[in-house]
């Protein structure tokens, strides 16, 4: 057994995952033989006039099959274009050139959910959804999810792992790059390979990314002192290098090794090809690091990530208090819903609508407006020869972000009616005057951290797109149902956290975005027929809550059961005798 390792010699069976996908297979290619039959007759050669007419007669028919089937290969490509040029044409197809070999491919009319129609759909529907409230007192709010007895999951977190202190193997360091959430998933896993390779991790660095652009520090977002506390008796955590090893380096950490590593690695690589490194060094650095450690790991490593995200990484005290303050005031003013407020995590700012490639009013200067927001964002990415954008295809796909609009649509029909108090976590809105006001049309009571807390309040934190994101994942954390839109690890990251605090269930809304856009691309359609396919939506959503973690799926998201014990089916009552 390996004396270094926490793992041993069954570590690389157990913790090897294979994540790579068999590639797709090839186009077949049809292969036309021609086999002519000999009409043999007296050695070879024909004997009379009847057998050579009867010949000539099959090869002639045999040859003028196989030109004909060659003709057709050699047309093949003509009649594909003009099939397409006939299909494009009947579904009012617009080809956009951008020049250097890039197209933008519009339909005019399109098939069902390609164009973004729900405006006019809203707008037709508005009285009826109006006069459905007020005759209805019911609020799905109140009954949003069912009750499942047999289902309830508790925090059940085991590692197996002690820290290492006089007898480390060596300083683990890394870089966490990306937002708030993508730095969650580097720290984590860095504390599950520090445990693993029986290192001191080294409090991680924060890249200053170039979108988020957010200069915070570790702690500046987290809670450094309890971070190092709560995992003291597994992994042993440091906030900096020793003087004798910054010395060896100069004092400067980008002397240390930066190691290379594949993404979604395995325990056994990390054995095999890191720990020599960290034993002949002892100190060794992985920038950037993200997506570096595989899903399937063995338990108790996976016990270690459980450990770091759901008890050890908790929000700086300024965070944390305005948070606080933030959730006690949605719970005030939701008084007359019990104290339960809903939570939409809206991804609508110009960035993202940029990078989906969606169009939503058609305009010319939205489409110029778009192509230089994505220039400037990812330079070139969306330029390259070959490159055809269709954004009709992405809204079919479910890939275009909903809009506030279409957000509000959906509550409403689902039942959640104006008196519900909504929380809105987003950046800066696209347009926002335009595309929010329907959305406060719809629900008055909307709020966001803008008016939930005051400009005084915020002050610290403006600049910070990372501390504001911590305001926005707290508020959310807390709320009775959360809504995600778009998807990203700020979702992904909440839906595990909330299983997590809530017994196992998620309390989320994902929409099924495919089938609402097809419904919002129906001008006549009936707002009892909409709200009934809402409800089943929600219905859905209820009975997907509590998941098991599948082997390629991430704990951060389903924390059962590698995080969670299921807690015993409770015995039925007896009858009094």
């Amino acid at each position: 057994m390996h004396g270094l390792s926490r793992l041993g010699n069954g570590c690389s069976n157990n913790g090897r995952v294979n994540l790579s996908s068999p590639s797709p297979p090839s186009s077949p290619r049809i292969r036309h033989s021609s086999r002519v039959k000999t009409l043999a007759g007296g050695g070879g050669v024909y004997n009379n006039n009847k057998q050579q007419g009867l010949g000539e007669k099959l090869v002639f028919l045999l040859f003028s099959i196989v030109f004909r089937r060659k003709g057709v290969l050699l047309l093949a490509p003509l009649l594909y274009i003009a099939g397409m040029l006939l299909f494009m044409g009947s579904f009012g197809f617009t080809v956009l050139d951008l020049g250097h070999g890039v197209e933008i491919v519009y339909r005019r009319g399109g098939p069902p959910g390609s164009v973004y129609r729900s405006p006019k759909v809203f707008k037709r529907l508005w009285p009826v959804m109006e006069a459905d409230v007020n005759g209805t007192s019911h609020n799905a709010l109140m009954a949003a999810w069912k009750p499942r007895v047999k289902s309830v999951w508790k925090p059940c977190i085991s590692t197996n792992v002690s820290a290492a202190v006089s007898n480390s193997n060596g300083y683990f360091i890394i870089e966490a790059n990306g937002g708030l959430n993508q730095q969650r998933l580097s720290i984590c896993d860095a504390v599950a390979v520090a445990g693993l390779l029986n290192a001191t991790l080294v409090i991680p660095i924060f890249h200053l990314n170039s979108v988020w652009r957010d200069s915070s520090k570790f702690g500046d977002i987290f809670d450094e002192d309890f971070f190092i506390y709560a995992l003291s008796k597994n992994v042993n955590v440091v906030k900096e290098l020793p003087k004798d090893v910054l010395e060896r380096y100069n004092y400067n950490i980008s002397s240390i090794v930066n190691l290379r590593l594949k993404a979604w690695s395995s325990p056994a690589y990390y054995l095999q090809k890191v720990l020599p490194q960290l034993l002949r060094l002892g100190a060794v650095r992985v920038a950037p690091f993200s997506n570096r450690l595989a899903h399937a790991v063995p338990a108790n490593i996976q016990g270690l990530r459980c450990l770091a995200n759901f008890e050890a990484l908790r929000f700086a005290e300024p965070i944390r208090l305005l948070a606080e303050k933030m959730v006690n005031r949605m719970v005030t003013k939701s008084a007359q819903s019990g104290g339960k407020y809903v939570s939409v995590h809206l991804r609508f700012e110009m960035d993202m609508v940029a990078f989906s490639c969606c169009e939503y009013d058609f305009g010319e200067a939205e489409k110029l407006e778009m192509d230089l927001a994505r220039e400037r964002g990812w330079k070139g990415k969306f330029r390259r020869r070959g490159r055809v954008i269709r954004p009709g295809a992405n809204r079919i796909d479910g890939k275009c972000p909903l809009t506030p609009l279409e957000v509000g649509m959906m509550l409403r029909g689902m039942g959640f009616n104006n008196s519900t108090l909504v929380y809105v976590a987003a950046g800066n809105i696209y347009k926002a005057d335009k595309y929010m006001a329907p959305l406060r049309q719809m629900f008055p009571l909307l709020q966001t951290k803008d008016t939930l807390a005051s400009p005084e309040e915020l002050a610290p934190f403006k600049g910070h797109s990372s501390r504001l994101a911590a305001l926005d994942y707290t508020v959310c954390l807390h709320s009775e149902v959360f809504v995600s839109t778009q998807g990203g690890n700020f979702p992904h990251f909440l839906i595990g956290h909330r299983r997590y605090l809530y017994k196992g269930h998620a309390e989320t809304i994902k929409p099924d975005k495919r089938k609402l856009v097809q419904l919002l691309d129906k001008p006549n359609i009936r707002w009892d027929y909409f709200k009934k396919q809402m409800q089943d939506m929600l219905r859905h959503n209820d009975a997907k809550g509590v998941e098991l973690r599948k082997p390629a799926a991430s704990l951060y998201t389903f924390p059962m059961p590698d995080c969670m014990c299921k807690e015993p089916d409770p015995e039925p009552e007896s009858d009094p005798a």
